[in-house]
């Protein structure tokens, strides 16, 4: 297993040399795949991410889940914790101190556990579900109860192939994914 601070490090890299077009290719693959898949389908309150330095882009899900009239929420980091504000069309979004826009504190949120679908970003993952992210804790944190339970939401990774790694270790404040989103199309670990 490569070290955290290397393999971020390398993935990030990779993931900042793909071109604009690759980018959106893999964007609207992951859409096609995702966006009547019974997870998707069925879920009403959904948080995305708004993509940044290459993350992939799950926007064209956000906007499939606008059209169908689901609620959609993104993170607002406050402190050490992260709460999910509803977004709508137009909404104003505010850049916070890692330059990520963000909905303002003011407008509605819903607490985690009341959501139904999470699409998670990350910096690299493996077979059993487990997530390397950037390092803050941000999702690990919020998300916490989940190891308790498999009470809901779902925490759906998003992804490129190549960002798939043989292992990560796993710490035992690491909430696993129930799945991951990649152009090549979804991959369930709950099973």
């Amino acid at each position: 297993m490569a070290d955290a601070l290397s393999l971020r490090s390398t993935i990030r890299a990779q993931r900042q040399a793909l071109t604009p077009r690759e980018q959106q290719r893999c964007a609207q693959a992951m859409t096609e795949h995702f966006a009547h898949h019974p997870l998707f389908a069925d879920a009403q309150h959904i948080a995305f991410y708004l993509a940044a330095n290459g993350e992939a882009n799950p926007n064209g899900l956000m906007q499939q889940a606008l059209t169908c009239n689901k609620a959609c929420y993104l993170p607002r980091l406050e402190a050490r914790s992260m709460h999910f504000h509803r977004y709508q069309t137009g909404d104003a979004l505010i850049t916070n101190n890692f330059g990520i826009d963000e909905p303002s504190r003011n407008s509605p949120f819903l607490n985690a556990s009341e959501l139904d679908l999470v699409l998670v970003p990350l910096v690299a993952f493996d077979d059993h579900g487990n997530r390397l992210g950037m390092g803050g804790g941000f999702y690990d944190r919020t998300f916490a109860f989940r190891l308790e339970s498999t009470a809901r939401p779902l925490l759906v990774g998003v992804a490129y192939g190549f960002q798939q790694v043989a292992a990560l270790a796993r710490q035992p404040w690491d909430v696993p994914l129930d799945g991951v989103l990649t152009e090549a199309g979804y991959r369930d670990f709950s099973r």
